[in-house]
């Protein structure tokens, strides 16, 4: 009888060692896959048995019930996280088990421009192909409302910056972080302003920055730039800028800013209508919202560009008008 347990206990050990050994070798051999790179995505909520499904459906021969029992003997059957998947050739079920456990997602990434317009950024949004197209033709209140955001109008109100993400992401979750990233940069800032300052409140910052950004051609000329519509808005002056006009003109702008156009009145005519535009008319970086919160103190209440990128700046008119036969007429000062 002891013999016969002995050899029991033994059979058991060897069957246990072979089976041990089986297991080894199924989650240690590389996956077969179709193709060099299978690309495959993890829906939240899914299940290990989905997921597995999910990827042999992309290309990987892969037998879902060997990702199924390995999730459970190893109890992380349960911790799959969603997200956009690469693998590559040679990659085994353990190591593909820890990938998804780990939430080591594919990212891809976008960049918003400082300047850009609303409709410049719904259409790189639009045109990313790594991007789910959640608002696309959908009206730009709409968008402001799926963001959770309270404006209706969006114009400057995200922060551009270069944002990653995982394949297949929604436009709302990317256009939700730039909306909230430009919140907070705004409040920080207008926290943190000048005394005194011509703003009725942080929209109104926002704007000027708008501004600021469209002007600016040499970066350190913000600081006075802002300082100049500053000393106008103080004064009363007309801001008399032309980015805003031709904000205002919208797809009618050809390139080429003439005379009528200077005269011709819309609400961000700043040739013909007294202070700020009712909206900001491009995307601010962080630097235009440093400068139209914290203007230096100047006496200058005209620029003219000097043809290099920078800008000459002047506190009369006479000096202005010299400036501008200077730099942009050809004649002397």
């Amino acid at each position: 009888m002891r013999k016969l347990i002995v050899k029991l206990f033994v059979l058991a050990v060897v069957v246990l060692a072979l089976l041990a050994g089986a297991i080894a070798w199924v989650v240690q051999t590389p996956i077969g896959m179709r193709h060099e790179q299978v690309d495959f995505t993890i829906s939240p909520g899914s299940s290990m048995r989905s997921a597995a499904r999910e990827i042999a459906a992309a290309g990987a021969e892969l037998q879902p019930w060997i990702l199924i029992l390995l999730g459970k003997w190893m109890r992380v059957d349960t911790s799959i996280k969603a997200g956009s998947y690469e693998i590559t050739r040679g990659i085994t079920p353990l190591e593909l088990l820890n990938k998804l456990t780990r939430g080591d997602v594919t990212q891809s990434e976008l960049v918003f421009i400082e300047g850009w317009t609303f409709r410049q950024m719904r259409a790189r949004l639009d045109a990313h192909p790594d991007l789910r197209h959640d608002t696309a033709g959908l009206p730009e209140a709409e968008v402001m409302r799926l963001i959770g955001a309270p404006e209706s109008t969006a114009e400057g109100l995200f922060f551009p910056d270069t944002y990653f993400f995982a394949k297949r992401s929604s436009d709302v979750d990317l256009l939700t972080r730039a909306y909230r990233a430009m919140q907070h940069h705004l409040l920080r800032e207008w926290q943190a302003r000048a005394a005194d300052l011509p703003y009725a409140n942080a929209y109104q910052a926002l704007t000027m920055a708008s501004i600021i950004e469209k002007e600016t051609g040499h970066p350190d000329d913000r600081p006075l730039v802002a300082g100049v519509f500053v000393n106008r808005l103080r004064q009363g002056m007309l801001l008399q800028t032309d980015p805003t006009v031709i904000y205002g003109l919208g797809e009618s702008f050809d390139g080429n800013l003439r005379k009528r156009d200077l005269l011709a009145d819309t609400p961000y005519n700043t040739y013909t209508r007294p202070g700020l535009p009712p909206t900001p008319i491009a995307l601010p970086g962080l630097a235009s919202l440093r400068a139209a919160l914290h203007p230096p103190a100047t006496e200058a209440l005209y620029f003219v560009a000097r043809g290099d990128g920078s800008s000459h700046f002047s506190p009369t008119l006479d000096e202005h008008n010299r400036a501008v036969r200077r730099f942009q007429k050809g004649g002397k000062p």
